[in-house]
């Protein structure tokens, strides 16, 4: 890919220019993936300015800053991964290998495995630790041409640790040129303090530490574990009555292990997502088709811990629900960190088509996140986030595994 101009002349039209290059714009008012063959994107103050044929962009003289040649690579917006728990401290490889000889999820529990590893884990890092520990996972996401991430809280779960967690991730995005998306994710789990005190943890979610929270800026949105194992319905429904009235949207992890009708209380809510599903049903489905919530798809969690129960795809597909597509990276259930790999895994696994899948780490994934407005399709006046593939047709991206074709990844023009 061959710079053909360096110089960036003040008045240009445009600062920097792609050209000869195959576009999967994502553009949703074109068919498929919205092909251009011999397109061309030109960039003005960090925006796409122009996507199109190349052969509608006259330029003159000094008209572009750069001009660079892709030599007919591929350009797709850049790669957003909508849902991970990226911030956490140390590792549970101990319990992976305890299951690979046997051991039940009780007694990993009582060898003091679980969530409430990952919690003690957290609470006894400090943020710089965090930071160091979470950079390699970051770092390789972007390898693979990432250009926006979001990380949940949900391994403190008390004001202080929830905090230092939002806080660290906001930090990566300071130390990394990637847009960090946050979501607080306090009715994770109970913590070890609050094991017989149920009331009083929801109560001190929704009277201090939520407040506390939206107060310092440091999420985006709440998330919450709806399942028999973690928080009721009911409780959730209090949450994010409480997250509403502080001006901040809602996501769900819902019907992951059983139906508790969490898709019907996340469209209920208008949550940006529902994400896991593997149980939802009909009803649910049609509740998320009515509220434009979209349903972020996890096939890493499914396959790391052996699931067999598959989210409802075809459902999804007829209704029309969009459908994103995820790491979910977190320590105890999906140790993974390939977004490349993850699409091979939703094609697999549970039949996503090469269109779904791309479509579901761009333009459905920057739906997710309630940003689909600024990223996630190549079209005039979003943001320049570009993916630039050594490919010959957009299933490579889904097809191989263990591959990474990555060329160059722009964000914001740059």
């Amino acid at each position: 890919m061959t710079p053909q101009n360096s110089s960036s002349p003040a008045g240009s039209r445009f600062d920097r220019v792609w050209r000869n290059a195959r576009l999967a714009t994502l553009d949703p008012r074109l068919p498929g993936l919205g092909l251009i063959e011999a397109g061309a994107i030109a960039v003005r103050d960090g925006r796409i300015a122009y996507v199109g044929p190349e052969t509608e962009l006259s330029l003159g003289a000094g008209e572009a800053g750069e001009v660079i040649d892709c030599e007919g690579r591929w350009i797709t917006p850049g790669l957003i991964d909508c849902h991970t728990h990226l911030v956490h401290a140390g590792n549970r490889a101990n319990e992976f290998e305890m299951r690979l000889a046997g051991a039940t999820y009780e007694e990993v529990a009582r060898a003091g495995g679980g969530i409430v590893s990952s919690v003690m884990a957290l609470r006894a890092a400090s943020e710089e630790q965090l930071l160091t520990e979470s950079l390699p996972r970051l770092d390789a996401l972007i390898a693979e041409g990432v250009t926006t991430i979001e990380i949940k809280s949900g391994y403190g779960l008390d004001r202080q640790n929830e905090a230092k967690t939002l806080r660290a991730a906001r930090q990566l995005g300071d130390l990394r040129d990637v847009s960090v998306r946050t979501s607080f994710l306090g009715a994770h789990a109970l913590p070890p303090e609050f094991k017989t005190d149920r009331a009083g943890y929801l109560s001190l979610l929704i009277e201090e530490i939520l407040p506390a929270i939206a107060a310092e800026g440091l999420a985006d949105a709440v998330d919450a574990f709806c399942e028999e194992i973690a928080f009721s319905p009911e409780e959730v429904a209090q949450l994010f009555t409480a997250a509403q009235a502080l001006g901040l949207p809602v996501k769900l992890h819902a019907d992951q292990l059983s139906n508790l009708e969490g898709a019907k209380l996340a469209a209920a809510f208008g949550a940006l997502s529902a994400d896991h599903l593997e149980h939802t049903d009909a009803a649910g489905v049609a509740a998320m088709k009515a509220s434009g919530t979209v349903a972020v798809i996890l096939p890493g969690a499914y396959y790391f811990i052996r699931e067999t129960k598959k989210p409802p795809i075809a459902l999804f597909r007829e209704a029309g629900v969009p459908m994103a597509v995820a790491t979910d990276c977190n320590p105890g259930t999906s140790p993974l960190t390939s977004l490349l790999l993850t699409m091979n895994m939703a094609a697999t696994l549970f039949g996503l088509t090469v269109e779904e899948c791309v479509a579901g780490v761009t333009r459905e994934a920057a739906r997710a996140l309630g940003i689909g407005h600024e990223v996630g399709t190549l079209e005039a006046g979003k943001w320049a986030d570009l993916a630039i593939w050594t490919i010959e047709r957009p299933a490579e991206l889904v097809y191989r595994m263990g591959f990474n074709p990555l060329h160059a990844r722009i964000r914001n023009g740059h």
